[in-house]
């Protein structure tokens, strides 16, 4: 008989067509391929385009899985109070939609965060004597420490994210975490030993190889270019102001060789372009959202790609890095990640160094710059180290295992 699963994620459920990361879809996909009957619930807003979604073209999709839209009003900001009130409503609403079709699922596979949700969620699941998995894709309310920064202040705003938080693990009968640090916090105040597993985001390396072979003839470099490419989210966690700031000290030193590209969009996208202008950098090239399969092709044609985030950013290895290694290439780190940066150290795909430090950006990268040979094989590093621990296809057995197991 088909293990009957529900993936609950309605803030990371991207689909088909639709930008961000698709570590959902893939996992429905990947469960369905292997005998499982699927229902991937996601919300009716779109968490990456903070727009509504088109609900009938998803609908108009033929995949292996069911599709179900919870309503959900939205918001335009990541920090905001219209997101408090978004999660509020999308976790009540899912609720009503799980006491409705109580008897349809034998386990529920869940994301955190939001907290309220896979709260109320495990809450729901341990009175029906439905196995719960958690799957912890960032820490709330650790990542917002750096953003509510008032003394006792902060941590009575943020002890409900808290609570919330230690229910959600309390009510866990597995864990799976995107990275190993992300995978133990569940066990910070649970000591019951229960299943889990560390599956980083991961890629699907034929088709981010599918995107370097068909469009990395459009993005050819001029003579002499050293590419340095950031590739992500322009928000608060992330350091694009120091990269214009190196590539202000390297266009003030004639380096005009050097050049940065900056992929992706965010709530500071407008912000940073407009220091950029200020600082008079030619050097620095915004490219906005890119596709996937075309980002693939130009990080493959970069020179060096840089993880920057700012001071106690609260991330650990995150959705980009499995790309970043899938490139080949060197990585620049400047994530205060315990976990990550002995990664880097371990496995030689790059080099680590101080977050928001200009001077010390500007040193590694003419160090790359001038060091060919080296480059050369911290990129065979990083391609091997995806091939091995970053293919979804390989990775992902784990959670398969842990369905089976407790269904």
């Amino acid at each position: 008989m088909r293990k009957r699963v529900a993936i609950i994620a309605p803030g990371y459920a991207w689909l088909p067509g639709e930008p961000g990361t698709s570590r959902f879809s893939f996992l429905a996909n990947f469960l369905s391929e292997n005998g499982c009957e699927v229902d991937l619930i996601g919300s009716t807003f779109q968490h990456f385009k903070k727009a509504p979604r088109d609900i009938e073209q998803l609908k108009r999709l033929n995949l292996p899985y069911h599709l179900i839209f919870i309503p959900e009003p939205g918001y335009r900001k990541n920090v905001d109070l219209k997101r408090v009130y978004s999660n509020y409503i999308i976790t009540r609403n899912t609720m009503k939609y799980l006491n409705k079709y109580r008897e349809r699922y034998d386990i529920i596979y869940c994301v955190i965060p939001p907290n309220i949700l896979s709260a109320k969620v495990g809450c729901w699941c341990r009175k029906n004597n439905i196995p719960f998995i958690v799957d912890v894709e960032d820490l709330w309310p650790e990542a917002m420490k750096m953003l509510v920064k008032i003394p006792l202040l902060s941590n009575i705003l943020l002890m409900p994210y808290w609570w919330d938080a230690e229910k959600a693990y309390y009510y866990a009968d597995g864990v799976v975490g995107t990275s190993d640090e992300y995978t133990l916090r569940a066990f910070k105040r649970k000591k019951k030993n229960i299943p889990h597993a560390t599956v980083y985001v991961g890629t699907e390396l034929d088709i981010f190889d599918r995107g370097v072979e068909k469009y990395v003839n459009e993005f050819p470099k001029v003579s002499g270019e050293f590419r340095v490419t950031y590739a992500g989210s322009i928000g608060a966690s992330y350091d694009i102001r120091t990269l214009i700031d190196a590539a202000k000290i390297l266009w003030e030193c004639g380096r005009k060789d050097i050049r940065f590209y900056i992929l992706g969009t965010g709530s500071l996208k407008e912000e940073m372009e407009s220091y950029a202008k200020i600082q008079e950098c030619g050097n620095v090239i915004f490219l906005g959202y890119v596709d996937y399969e075309k980002m693939a092709a130009f990080l493959a044609q970069s020179d060096v790609l840089i993880n920057s985030y700012i001071k106690n950013a609260a991330q650990s290895i995150v959705t980009k890095i499995g790309d970043y290694l899938a490139a080949g290439k060197p990585m620049i780190n400047t994530l205060a990640s315990m976990e990550f940066m002995e990664k880097v150290e371990r496995e030689k795909f790059g080099i680590n160094i101080k977050a928001e430090d200009k001077e010390e950006l500007v040193r590694a990268i003419l160090e790359l710059r001038d060091n060919p040979d080296w480059c050369k094989v911290m990129g065979q590093n990083a391609r091997r180290i995806a091939e091995a621990q970053f293919d979804r296809k390989a990775g992902y057995q784990k959670i398969l295992d842990m369905v089976n197991s407790l269904a």
